[in-house]
């Protein structure tokens, strides 16, 4: 709805978290001292094509850099502009990568907070990615949340 750093308004993407507490930095970035309301949840994944942009040597293989991927990027684009991980997301799905392995930017992240960001993912391979509810307690649809 609203884009985000490694994906466009208007361009899908899903955006996991390695860790709870990554997961938690992360949606609640906005609002550091009043929690919001979120649902936590697992995932199953068996993707092709994720790529460690966490690493140097990926990094520099598929000329990405670190500046790129933390840009100021709700600035650039208040200010009318295309931020760079925005650029550099559309050439990375264009070439066939369907996600990348990121570090957090969320105020207060460490070392070991680190985002899994899919382009191209579905409940079969070669980009599976399926959310665990063994039990059905997730909502079905928009009405479910009422």
């Amino acid at each position: 709805m609203h884009g985000g750093r490694f994906n466009r308004k208007g361009t899908e993407a899903l955006y996991t978290s390695r860790r709870l507490e990554t997961a938690w930095l992360e949606a609640q970035q906005s609002f550091p001292f009043k929690a919001q309301p979120m649902t936590l949840c697992t995932y199953q994944v068996d993707c092709e094509a994720v790529v460690d942009l966490t690493s140097p040597i990926e990094r520099a293989r598929l000329d990405v850099t670190e500046a790129e991927m933390a840009c100021p990027w709700e600035d650039i684009f208040a200010r009318g502009g295309e931020p760079p991980s925005w650029t550099m997301s559309r050439r990375l799905s264009s070439d066939g990568i369907a996600g990348a392995i990121v570090p957090s930017y969320a105020s207060g992240a460490a070392a070991s907070d680190v985002n899994v960001v899919f382009w191209r993912w579905s409940d079969s391979l070669p980009h599976q990615v399926m959310v665990v509810d063994d039990f059905e307690r997730l909502p079905k649809d928009d009405a479910s949340w009422r």
